[in-house]
């Protein structure tokens, strides 16, 4: 079972790699990697055509090297997947509508704790559009992105349990992007609220899919 996982950034690669271990070893995986497209969607300031065409392009290619799924690791990019999902016969996933699912079992009052804008404003639409009476609470560090571009893990984590008490009154908090799910148990010492991270759950919902 050939799974394509399609990033936009180096660093939301490691984590799924590590769910990937623990949650489907027997799983074999290509990375695909466009790291300018984090760069070209933060400067257009929203999801163009072109940058849509990309990401389609990105599944395509996924496809020609005989992938039997495909999971998308950017969470900047949920229309343009969408359009993925309704063009391909197999099985596509968005970053986070595992984790969105698992997010609503536990209550309609969710924090999103991001390190990356662009990314705050789809996942937002995406989940109203799962459940409009849900309550959102959003923050952005994106210090924290820096820090862990620059090779500072600890101090990714470090930002990230600082901002997360101001989530003390929700149902479940949120890790948006891939690359912020390492911060998962720093975040959880700071909150008494469940900590998702999304790439256990997508890992997770993919092989449900495929199995």
């Amino acid at each position: 079972m050939r799974i394509a996982l399609i990033h936009a950034v180096r660093v939301a690669m490691p984590p799924v790699e590590d769910a990937l271990r623990r949650h489907w070893p027997e799983a074999e995986r290509i990375n695909i990697l466009d790291d300018a497209l984090s760069v070209d969607r933060d400067r257009a300031g929203a999801l163009t055509a072109e940058l849509s065409a990309r990401i389609s392009a990105l599944a395509n290619y996924a496809i020609s090297a005989g992938a039997s799924g495909i999971l998308y690791t950017c969470s900047a990019f949920g229309e343009a997947i969408k359009a993925v999902q309704e063009r391909v016969s197999m099985p596509v996933l968005k970053p986070n509508e595992a984790m969105f699912a698992e997010a609503l079992a536990r209550g309609s009052r969710l924090g999103l704790l991001a390190t990356f804008s662009s990314s705050i404003g789809s996942m937002a639409e995406e989940l109203k559009a799962l459940a409009p009476h849900v309550e959102l609470e959003t923050a952005c560090v994106p210090q924290a992105l820096a820090a862990l571009q620059a090779g500072d893990g600890a101090q990714h984590d470090a930002l990230l349990a600082a901002i997360a008490p101001r989530f003390a009154g929700c149902d479940a908090l949120m890790l948006a992007q891939f690359s912020t799910a390492r911060a998962r148990d720093a975040v959880s010492k700071a909150v008494r609220c469940p900590v998702l991270a999304s790439p256990d759950s997508a890992v997770l919902a993919m092989r449900k899919r495929l199995s």
